[in-house]
């Protein structure tokens, strides 16, 4: 993540408190008024309140109940301020109030769920929001002024604003779901294509064992007890693999990695990556070279380290690449680490607001691994998956 990110965050937060502070300040001057009637005291009274459902950290209540509850709040302390107040209070307005009802409506109409309720909770807010310069309607009726008019057409204003706001986060959040929906169910269909042809392999396999089982077992019949025994085996890889498969579909258009050549296929990808210009360097130790690896875990072992250099040369170009494969107990671990960009970048590596992290931590759990990946202290990027592995091949230790 970029280091100027949480600072630039910490600052608009610090600012924020600034700003709050020095609203409630002007309320408390604004309302020190002479008349000492009770109705003085409600806008120091409204305005941490509405505060508090603006700024409340736990998640009880949701957006929706505080909403409702400051909408509610706030018509009820109007109406007694203009019923009650007397007219020669001027500082009624209530401005921490007014401000923190404007943001809590952006909040609104951002992040309560289903459009009907996000409307009729964000019309709440906006009324209760452009009502509030009517607390001023004693003292203009008094003086002959209209205060309570033009306040209210400026808290208008803002209620338009904070509405625009809030509705514009809300279509780029359902854009965003959408595009994330995209990635995974296009992870899904190339997953299924090579689900595919690696059942097919298998189903291949089985045939020929049991075309031989069948010529030996009257001229040696002491080999067909081993032929029956991998048909076993390479049945229930096969239906591994076809369970997988469930609600997916094939896509036409990807080439896989095919079964047995994955430590071929990364050492050719990692030197086409150092071929561009970039260093990259590839590690598989003994012990991964000795697992088995369900084809399907083969292809996304590929398609993980595919994906890291291709964020490195999008996102960090002249950083050093290392990309490490070992055993982990009984988990193949796969590790692609690279430096800080040799010049300076405006993205993360990992590409802030793409959805090749998104697409592959799909792919990865679908075979039924873990996928992480995050910054590193050195200003650098590591993505890092663990898969699940077969069995050792014969004569290995795993």
């Amino acid at each position: 993540m970029n280091s100027k990110t949480p600072l630039l965050r910490r600052a608009l937060t610090a600012a924020g408190w600034i700003i709050l502070g020095l609203l409630g300040l002007l309320d408390v001057f604004a309302n020190g008024t002479p008349d000492h009637r009770w109705t003085s005291l409600l806008p120091m009274v409204s305005g941490p309140l509405a505060c508090m459902a603006l700024l409340w950290p736990a998640r009880r209540p949701s957006v929706l109940v505080r909403a409702v509850l400051a909408a509610g709040g706030s018509l009820v302390f109007t109406a007694v301020i203009v019923t009650w107040a007397g007219p020669d209070i001027a500082g009624t307005f209530g401005a921490l109030e007014s401000v923190a009802l404007l943001v809590l409506l952006s909040r609104a109409v951002w992040a309560v769920p289903g459009p009907r309720t996000a409307v009729a909770v964000s019309a709440a807010l906006g009324v209760a929001v452009i009502v509030i310069p009517l607390r001023l309607l004693p003292a203009d009726i008094q003086n002959d002024s209209q205060n309570a008019l033009d306040g209210s057409l400026l808290m208008a204003l803002g209620a338009g604003l904070a509405l625009a706001w809030g509705l514009r986060a809300r279509l780029m959040e359902e854009r965003r779901a959408r595009d994330i929906a995209a990635v995974r169910q296009r992870q899904r269909l190339e997953l299924a294509h090579d689900l595919h042809d690696f059942v097919a392999h298998h189903v291949t396999g089985i045939i020929v064992q049991a075309n031989a089982a069948l010529a030996l077992q009257h001229t040696a019949p002491e080999q067909v007890q081993p032929l029956l025994e991998n048909i076993t085996r390479s049945g229930s890889e096969a239906l591994d693999s076809m369970r997988r498969l469930v609600r997916v579909m094939r896509e036409d258009d990807h080439a896989g990695v095919r079964p047995g050549e994955v430590w071929a296929e990364l050492a050719r990808l990692v030197s086409a990556f150092s071929g561009d210009g970039e260093d990259a360097r590839l590690h598989v130790a003994a012990a991964a070279r000795e697992v088995r690896l369900a084809p399907e875990v083969e292809t996304s072992v590929h398609r993980v380290v595919q994906e890291a250099l291709t964020n490195v040369r999008r996102h960090a170009p002249g950083a050093v690449v290392a990309v490490r494969v070992d055993v982990d107990g009984h988990r193949l671990r796969v590790e692609a680490y690279n430096t800080a960009p040799a010049a300076p970048h405006s993205g993360p590596v990992g590409g802030r607001g793409g959805f090749g992290l998104v697409g592959l931590r799909e792919r990865v759990e679908a075979v039924e691994g873990t996928l992480t990946a995050a910054p590193t202290d050195d200003g650098g990027w590591r993505v890092t998956a663990a898969f699940p592995v077969l069995t050792a091949v014969a004569g290995s230790p795993a």
